[in-house]
């Protein structure tokens, strides 16, 4: 097999000459190294072809030192190099122009984890909208995680646009961060001076452990590639009352709350047939976020066929258990949340307020995936456009 190189491995080879000297903006985060983990930041602090201005850093920070979401961090002066940090997860999630002084190209290395609700992508959008017509913009392509061939879940729509989803994607929506930024300058950014420094050796249908490349995590509550695999589906339970796992070992695979039975759900949830996943009934007490220090009842996901697993369909299939099981329970979070302080935080994050009204309703699974296929389908009509890659 192919060894697979991130854009940040072959930026010295391939950046444009209309480049060189220019002083740069950086936004990067711990995940931002090359193949032999050397971080982007050094990277780029001894390349002779660029001058690195400042750094940027997206929700977490540049050393993802903020452990949970929405903590908001504040910019500093880097120690070893005198440079400003700006936070773009603090007053202000775009650049602004102080910040952008005497920037003349603003390069952007971040990995996404392949789901709309993931931050990373807007940070990047709201950083388009800032250079469009000022500031030339690169973006260093890295792999989709969880594979470029599968596309699943409803489409956002405008009304219920919001930073865990400003523009139409699905929710999972099997794109790079580089086609994804090629789409936002073709449909919302047309005036933005864009590069993209494209990936070396990847395929749509590879995994990230068939690449070769060095996990690090994207964020502290994404330790590894099977919490990426279940991310796009179990994300929406932060917009319940339902523990997500956060502050145990396992975030997004383990889920509960006090009041579950675990062997009860875990037999209803086998009603669903769903492919490629086995539910383990389990208690677990987090240590921090939702119920911290309490005993919940609940599951953990185990992906046993991650091709056929739909993590989408299965969180919905979850919520219609509980639901059904526990009917005089208000499932539904309360906002703020993700700087959005009127609309329902599983709204924003479903795309629409369908899906809630569809569980609250107790449909059918399989006329609430039909819906949401269709969609999907149209959608694929506008994203084979941006595609780089096989």
């Amino acid at each position: 097999m192919m060894k697979v190189y991130s854009g940040i491995d072959i930026f010295e080879k391939v950046l444009p000459k209309k480049f060189y000297g220019l002083r740069a903006g950086v936004l990067i985060h711990p995940a931002s190294v090359n193949r032999k983990l050397v971080y982007t930041k050094d990277v780029f602090l001894k390349s002779k072809k660029i001058q690195i201005k400042a750094f940027f850093g997206p929700q977490h920070g540049i050393f993802g030192d903020t452990q949970d979401n929405m903590i908001e961090w504040e910019g500093f002066i880097d120690k070893t190099t005198g440079l400003p940090v700006y936070s773009l997860y603090g007053k202000t999630r775009k650049p602004t122009e102080q910040m952008l002084e005497g920037i003349e190209v603003f390069i952007i290395d971040l990995q996404d984890v392949g789901a709309r609700y993931y931050t990373y992508i807007w940070t990047m959008a709201l950083c388009m909208e800032a250079c469009e017509r000022k500031i030339s913009l690169i973006v260093l392509d890295r792999v989709n995680p969880i594979g470029g061939h599968i596309v699943e879940g409803p489409v956002l729509k405008s009304e219920f646009s919001s930073f865990v989803g400003l523009y139409p994607l699905p929710i999972r929506h099997g794109m790079t961060i580089g086609e994804i930024a090629m789409y936002f300058k073709s449909r919302f950014y047309p005036e933005v001076d864009l590069t993209v420094i494209p990936l070396r050796g990847w395929r749509r249908n590879q995994w990230f452990d068939s690449t070769g490349l060095p996990w690090v995590m994207p964020s502290p509550n994404m330790p590894t590639l099977e919490t990426a695999t279940v991310y796009p589906g179990m994300c929406l339970l932060e917009g319940t009352i339902l523990s997500e796992g956060r502050g145990t070992t396992r975030p997004f695979e383990i889920f509960g709350a006090p009041f579950i039975e675990p062997e009860r759900l875990v037999r209803r949830l086998n009603d669903f047939k769903l492919k490629g996943v086995f539910f383990r009934p389990l208690y677990f007490s987090p240590t921090f976020n939702k119920f911290a220090g309490k005993l919940c009842g609940g599951a953990q996901i185990h992906v046993i066929d991650r091709e056929k697993f739909k993590p989408f369909k299965t969180a919905i299939a979850i919520l219609l258990a509980i639901k059904e099981l526990y009917p005089e329970i208000n499932l539904w979070r309360q906002p703020p949340y993700e700087y959005e302080f009127e609309k329902l935080p599983f709204d924003i994050l479903a795309g629409s307020d369908r899906v809630r009204k569809d569980i609250e309703e107790g449909k059918s699974l399989k006329d609430m995936e039909s819906w949401w296929n269709e969609e999907v389908q149209m959608f694929e009509q506008i994203r084979k456009q941006y595609l780089l890659y096989d």
